[in-house]
């Protein structure tokens, strides 16, 4: 896993300037196979969820349950306090009185505390013709800003379409949407619900929404970084 060279500043800005920010590759090829390799091991799972009983999309997930994986637990934690200090300028940036805490575990005891204990991180899985419609990751009252997606599938050779998407709400004025293409093992850093937006009078809330567009062909495998756990 290769965390500690990341440009933590070109991170902020692109997320100021467009509400995610696009990473190298953070999971070898052989870290990519093992976590898509998890996903028959129903026992690491506390739930799994077929995204068209719902009308949530077409394919399924599944979140782990606690303990997590090694490698998912130090992706979790090691990419936390980065973007906690990130969050917390936001949150001043807004006006809100909400700061996070700089250290995973102090967040995590602030989600048990509101009643919000399971975990959940996740495993997404597409064959051809999935997709996963636009929607907000949200369980609870507790919220963190921002998460993590990263490609475990190769685009090169396992499957076609299926490109990560975000759109933002604007006020008074049209949505924006941004499709971004990511390679084996990159990542996507991206807001949870909203970012914000500097305007004539100060920065407002630009609500978005995150999905993936409909697989052409193959079998498509993501892991999914949420930091804040579900009640």
């Amino acid at each position: 896993m290769k965390l500690a060279n990341l440009n933590w500043d070109e991170i902020e800005t692109s997320l100021w300037q467009c509400g995610y920010a696009k990473l190298p590759p953070l999971l070898t090829a052989a870290e990519c196979a093992g976590l898509a390799a998890l996903y028959p091991r129903r026992e690491l799972f506390r739930s799994r969820i077929e995204m068209a009983r719902y009308r949530f999309g077409v394919g399924d997930y599944q979140y782990f349950d606690y303990p997590l994986p090694e490698i998912v637990r130090e992706l979790r934690a090691r990419s936390y306090p980065p973007l906690a200090a990130i969050a917390n300028r936001w949150a001043e940036a807004l006006g809100g009185e909400t700061r996070y805490p700089a250290g995973l575990d102090e967040f995590t005891a602030k989600c048990q505390a509101a009643g919000q204990n399971q975990a959940t991180p996740l495993l997404l899985h597409y064959e051809a013709g999935g997709y996963n419609c636009l929607h907000q990751d949200l369980y609870g009252d507790v919220a963190f800003p921002l998460q993590l997606v990263s490609m475990l599938s190769d685009p090169q050779t396992d499957f076609t379409g299926g490109d990560f998407l975000l759109v933002e709400q604007r006020p008074r004025a049209q949505s924006m949407g941004h499709a971004i293409h990511a390679a084996r093992g990159e990542a996507v850093i991206f807001t949870t619900r909203y970012r914000p937006v500097e305007g004539a009078r100060g920065f407002y809330r630009a609500n978005v929404k995150h999905g993936v567009s409909p697989l052409r062909s193959g079998t498509r495998y993501t892991l999914g970084i949420i930091y804040h756990d579900a009640r």
